[in-house]
């Protein structure tokens, strides 16, 4: 495996390889981290802790609060920035460079809170403005944008400032984060198809620990390795009762491992391969079980209803329920309403569209989702550019079913092992 990341830190007088601090033999990539910490999945807490003690390794220039469909904001980047700082002088003894607090607070941003309307956008907030901010910064390296919620931040500095498409590498930990962005993914893939982006569904899975086996890397991490390890090990048993799920990881381990700016090669951050279209299946009535679409596919409903002159574009009109969640629709003019949807979820799915408008024609449909991606093109969907990456689909790079995730799930236990000795440093008997 080419390794990206060269031993620099001595460790008590010398260097033991699989514990040192690792710096890249060029300049450290830029990054800029969205995450939407605090809000439904406590995951982006665990990844958070990650990265602050690799902090060295990486030019953070941004952490930004997008978006959150939960409680989640800055305040909560912040709260975790304040354990680091706890941890920091223990840190500092052994590990060089790393971020300072008062810096990381004044680069922590926030951005949308919910989710973008129909047209994928609304208005700039401080985490988007932060965003153009620092990808028009003059440098010959690109931002990494590693988004580990939604895209609306995202798609809201592209709005607002298209000049910085070919200044930004995005990584996107995508999945179950798309059905709750699908407005701002679809703006992004229609009017920036030629984004230098990773689209990563499902191979981040790879990295999600099995708290049912005991060992060090999974159910035993915890116990192994946080436990005792200052503020932030003791912090990380809050979440998932210390169960290390790191779903958003590793798009930072994509960035401190292997080669970046080849995304077909081999990284702790998974192995990607390009994709020429993003699946978009459009409904104009009720879709049937006969009616198959690929996993992680955007679909899109459209109603025939009433024609309105006092609906406002951006504000939800109508319903749709699907596996117990609901998701709003909106009106495009000229009787035409419309809902987006995407998921991970397998199967015959059905769903009810609703509204209490007059005259709408409330129904029910099904559909039927296949555990394959891209999948057969069609006419719908969004054409991309050269540098659209995403999961590796052929068979050998399944992990449970789970497409790409081979490519992640390899190296796991390589990555887990290398944060524990980091961790370790943190341990008064260290």
């Amino acid at each position: 495996m080419k390794n990206y990341l060269l031993v620099s830190t001595l460790l008590l007088g010398c260097c033991v390889a699989s514990s040192c601090v690792q710096q890249p033999e060029s300049p450290k990539p830029r990054i800029l981290i969205s995450t939407d910490i605090g809000g439904t999945d406590p995951d982006d807490n665990q990844s958070m802790t990650h990265f602050l003690v690799y902090s060295n390794l990486f030019d953070t220039e941004g952490l930004v609060s997008s978006p959150s469909y939960g409680s989640g904001n800055k305040e909560e980047i912040l709260r975790m920035i304040d354990l680091y700082e706890k941890d920091l002088p223990r840190l500092s003894q052994q590990l060089e460079g790393l971020a300072t607090p008062d810096y990381l607070r004044s680069i922590t941003k926030q951005g949308k809170k919910g989710a973008a309307p129909y047209c994928g956008y609304s208005v700039p907030n401080e985490g988007s403005d932060w965003i153009v901010t620092c990808a028009r910064r003059e440098s010959d390296r690109p931002l990494w944008v590693l988004v580990w919620g939604g895209l609306e931040d995202v798609a809201q500095a592209l709005h607002d400032a298209p000049d910085i498409a070919d200044k930004i590498r995005v990584y996107w930990i995508g999945g179950p984060n798309k059905k709750w962005s699908m407005n701002s993914y679809a703006y992004i893939a229609e009017n920036f198809p030629n984004l230098w982006f990773i689209e990563c569904n499902s191979s981040y899975r790879g990295f999600i620990g099995d708290k049912k086996n005991p060992d060090q890397y999974n159910g035993g991490f915890n116990e192994t390795y946080m436990k005792g390890a200052g503020n932030l090990g003791d912090d990380f048993g809050h979440y998932y009762e210390g169960n290390p799920k790191l779903g958003d990881t590793p798009s930072l381990l994509y960035v401190m491992n292997g080669d970046p700016n080849d995304p077909l090669g081999e990284s702790w951050g998974g192995s990607f391969e390009p994709f020429t279209h993003s699946p978009r299946v459009v409904f104009h009535g009720p879709a049937t079980a006969q009616d198959t679409v690929p996993v992680n596919a955007l679909m899109e409903f459209h109603v025939k209803g009433p024609v309105r002159t006092d609906i406002p574009a951006d504000s939800v009109c109508f319903t749709m329920t699907i596996r117990k969640q609901t998701w709003g629709g909106f009106y495009l003019g000229d009787g035409d309403y419309a809902v987006r949807h995407s998921t991970y979820y397998l199967g015959t799915l059905p769903y009810t569209i609703e509204s209490d408008i007059p005259g709408f024609p409330n129904y029910s449909g099904e559909v039927t989702v296949a555990n394959v991606w891209p999948g057969q093109q069609r006419d719908t969907d969004y054409p991309l550019g050269e540098h659209w990456y995403t999961d590796k689909n052929a068979p050998e790079y399944l992990w449970h079913d789970l497409i790409g995730a081979e490519t992640v799930s390899k190296w796991r236990n390589e990555a887990m092992a290398d944060w524990g000795k980091r961790m370790n440093l943190l341990k008064e008997t260290h």
